[in-house]
C-alpha cells in the first residue's frame, strides 16, 4: 500500500472512530443524565406502591401501576404485532418468493410505515376508539402500538428469513411440501432467532413510545383489571410529572424514567442473548 492511501486509511479510521465515540458518549451521558437524577428519588415504596392522595404534590405513593400498565400494553401489543407479522413476512417470502417486484414494493411501503411518527399512529387510534364509540383503555392502547410496532417486527422478520438458504425453501417445495406449510415448517423454524429478536426489540419500543398511547390509553392512579379500563405507563408518568413545577415530583418523573431505562436494558440483553442460543441450531 502507497504512502498516499496509507494516509487515506488512517484518516478514514480516525473519522470513524470518531463518530462512534460520539454515539457511545451521547448514549452514555443520556443515561448517566437520567440515572444520576433519578436514582437518589427511588425507593421501595417508589416501585411497589400505587400513587396515594397527593401523590403528584409530593406525598407518599410509586408507580407500581405505570409499571404494571406498561408491561400489560407492551406484551399485549407485541403479542398481537406478532399475530400480524408472522403470516405478513412469511407471505413474502413463500407465496411472494417468485415476485420481487412485489416484495420491493411491500418492503417500501414498509419502510414508509416505520417512518410515520408515532403521534400519527396515536391520531388514527384515537380516531378509531370514535369511530367504534370506545373510551380510553387499554385494550384501545394495544392496538394502536400493535399497529406502530408490526412495521418493525415485519421488517426485522424479513431481514433475518432473507438469510435462510433459498435451497432450503426450493428442496422443501420439491418434497411435496406446499408453499403455506414450508414457510411455517421451515422458514419460520429457520428464522426464529430473528423473530425473537424482533419480538423483544418491538416490546421495548412499545414500552417506551408516549406519543402513541398518548390519546389512547387515558391515566389512572390503579392497576387496570380489564381491558376496558384506562392504564397508566411509565412514559406517561415521566411525561406527566416531568412538567410538575415541584421538585420532588419532577425527580420522580427522573426516577421512573430511569426504572423505564432498566427495563428496555434487560429487553435488549435477553433478546441478544437468547438470539445468540437459538443462532446455535441455524442451518447455514
Amino acid at each position: 500500500m502507497s504512502k498516499k492511501k496509507h494516509l487515506e486509511e488512517k484518516i478514514v479510521k480516525a473519522i470513524l472512530f470518531l463518530f462512534t465515540l460520539t454515539i457511545v458518549i451521547v448514549l452514555f451521558s443520556i443515561i448517566f443524565g437520567i440515572f444520576a437524577k433519578g436514582i437518589p428519588a427511588l425507593n421501595w415504596q417508589m416501585l411497589t406502591e400505587v400513587p396515594k392522595g397527593g401523590y403528584y404534590f409530593g406525598k407518599e405513593g410509586g408507580i407500581l401501576n405505570a409499571i404494571i400498565g406498561s408491561l400489560y400494553l407492551a406484551l399485549g401489543a407485541s403479542l398481537l404485532a406478532l399475530l400480524i407479522s408472522i403470516p405478513a413476512t412469511l407471505f413474502i417470502h413463500t407465496y411472494l418468493f417468485s415476485h420481487p417486484k412485489w416484495q420491493k414494493k411491500i418492503r417500501l411501503w414498509l419502510d414508509v410505515l416505520l417512518g410515520v411518527p408515532a403521534i400519527v399512529y396515536g391520531a388514527f387510534g384515537f380516531n378509531l376508539m370514535l369511530l367504534f364509540g370506545w373510551q380510553s383503555s387499554l385494550l384501545a392502547a394495544i392496538i394502536t402500538v400493535a399497529l406502530l410496532i408490526s412495521p418493525v417486527m415485519i421488517r426485522s422478520m424479513d431481514e433475518s428469513i432473507q438469510y435462510v438458504s433459498k435451497g432450503l425453501y426450493e428442496s422443501a417445495l420439491s418434497l411435496g411440501y406446499f408453499k403455506g406449510e414450508t414457510g411455517f415448517r421451515f422458514l419460520l423454524k429457520q428464522s426464529m432467532p430473528g423473530v425473537t429478536t424482533a419480538f423483544l426489540l418491538a416490546l421495548g419500543k412499545g414500552i417506551g413510545d408516549t406519543a402513541s398511547v398518548l390519546f389512547t390509553a387515558g391515566y389512572t392512579d390503579y392497576i387496570p383489571e380489564s381491558l376496558n379500563e384506562p392504564a397508566a405507563t411509565l412514559p406517561l408518568a415521566v411525561f406527566f410529572q416531568l412538567s410538575s413545577p415541584i421538585p420532588e415530583v419532577k425527580a420522580r418523573a427522573y426516577a421512573a424514567a430511569a426504572v423505564l431505562i432498566m427495563i428496555i436494558l434487560v429487553i435488549s440483553v435477553a433478546s441478544r442473548m437468547i438470539s445468540n442460543k437459538l443462532s446455535k441450531n441455524r442451518i447455514r
